[in-house]
């Protein structure tokens, strides 16, 4: 039997594969980024903003429930069964989104894209930490956020080109259909269990006991409420992942107000979550060395410089530059925060910890769609993007205050 080793050089290979599975979890999201909320307004006739953006209020709740019961399954069934089983729940997706006859119809399909986002994300993000251990854990999860959020960008990008030369149903989900063979085989076949190094580490780690490891009730509010990192962790993910529903649902339909078509669109939405991917090849790593406090606070304000410009903009290249200001803002802030709750909380209760913690980022995409839906209904898109961007500047503000630094470098 191999010798359970912490590392990404000794785990490179499973590492490797968690980040191709990754890739077409993110490409799932991505299906939706550019053309779901024409198809609200065009197809289904929604005039409404707050029932435009309704489908990812259905995503963020099922998602961030999801997710905190994918910490707490992983550690008890293991990370593979999990993983295995949000894909499975991610079958019926594509073929929902092509062929629905009713918003209805498309609300059910986000309910379990979201379901499947949270185990299937989760799971990846989870197994990556068990496998690279505390030296490179932002390296580990700025690969695993670039692979998922690269992968959002080519989708959407790839929709709205198909959306734009086919109509907008069935053809750009067809996508859909090899992204989910694709994940649940490669799961299936050649993921391998990590439980068993998260043992190994918990060896190594020494200080806590196992009869020392603290309830879920415990766990849940030291991540949420008493922890002073923790918790500011949580509620810098909440922010981001709002002002990243806000993007999602309002973008769109801001770019078609400023007669953008279809492709325009497309490549508009693919910008940001490039961005955003790409450069978590970067930021994960350089949180290692700098720490992530600074991080984080100053990648919240650039987030809110790239709404702003977005707003103020007139045209195409303005909205591509605060498109690539947010995805910038968003890969400064993004693996660090996964990265911080790793340096935080211990292997024998961190997945838990991380499910309480993508609980509350995930529930950020539904309080920021209902914020931005119902704001947009009575003061218009500016305002509610406005908004959004005073929130995220002073979620900065709050991790800058009340933090410290999650990193020790060794004297």
């Amino acid at each position: 039997m191999t010798a359970v080793r912490l590392g990404l050089r000794e785990n490179v290979w499973q590492f490797s594969l968690l980040v191709v599975v990754n890739a077409f979890v993110g490409a799932m999201v991505g299906l939706e980024r550019s053309i779901l909320p024409p198809i609200a307004e065009q197809e289904f006739n929604l005039v409404a903003k707050t029932a435009v953006l309704s489908f990812i209020v259905v995503f963020g709740i099922t998602k961030a429930l999801t997710n905190y019961l994918a910490g707490r399954l992983s550690d008890r069934f293991g990370r593979k069964h999990v993983l295995v089983a949000g894909w499975l729940v991610a079958v019926p997706v594509p073929f929902l989104l092509m062929w629905a006859p009713s918003w209805t119809w498309v609300l059910v399909a986000n309910a379990l894209l979201g379901v499947s986002q949270g185990l299937t994300w989760s799971t990846t993000v989870i197994m990556k930490i068990d496998l690279a251990g505390p030296k490179s854990r932002g390296l580990a999860m700025g690969l695993n956020e670039f692979a998922g959020y690269f992968a959002v960008a080519v989708s959407a990008l790839a929709t709205g080109y198909i959306a734009g030369q086919y109509g907008l149903r069935p053809e750009p989900f067809y996508l859909g259909i090899a992204f989910v063979m694709a994940g649940l085989l490669l799961s299936t076949l050649l993921v391998r269990e990590t439980a068993q190094h998260v043992v190994h580490e918990s060896k190594l780690h020494g200080e806590l006991a196992a009869h020392q490891v603290p309830g879920q009730r415990e766990i849940f509010w030291r991540t949420t409420l008493t922890d002073r990192n923790l918790s500011s962790v949580s509620q810098a993910g909440l922010v981001n992942n709002l002002n990243d529903g806000m993007a999602w649902g309002l973008f769109p339909l801001f770019f078609v107000a400023a007669n953008m078509n279809l492709k325009q669109i497309g490549t508009l939405a693919a910008i940001y979550p490039a961005t955003w991917g790409i450069g978590q090849l970067f930021t994960g790593a350089w949180s290692d060395r700098v720490g992530r406090k600074w991080l984080i606070a100053s990648g919240m304000w650039v987030q809110a410089i790239g709404i702003a410009v977005v707003i103020m903009a007139g045209g195409f290249a303005g909205f591509a530059v605060g498109g690539a200001l947010l995805g910038i803002g968003t890969a400064m802030v993004y693996p660090t925060l996964l990265a911080a709750i790793g340096d935080v909380a211990h292997p024998s209760w961190r997945a838990s910890s991380v499910g309480v913690y993508r609980l509350w980022r995930d529930l950020g995409y539904a309080i920021g769609a209902l914020l931005a839906g119902v704001i947009a209904d009575a003061l218009g898109l500016p305002a509610a993007m406005g908004v959004v961007a005073a929130i995220t500047i002073a979620s900065g503000v709050v991790v800058a205050l009340r933090m410290t630094e999650t990193v020790r470098h060794p004297k």
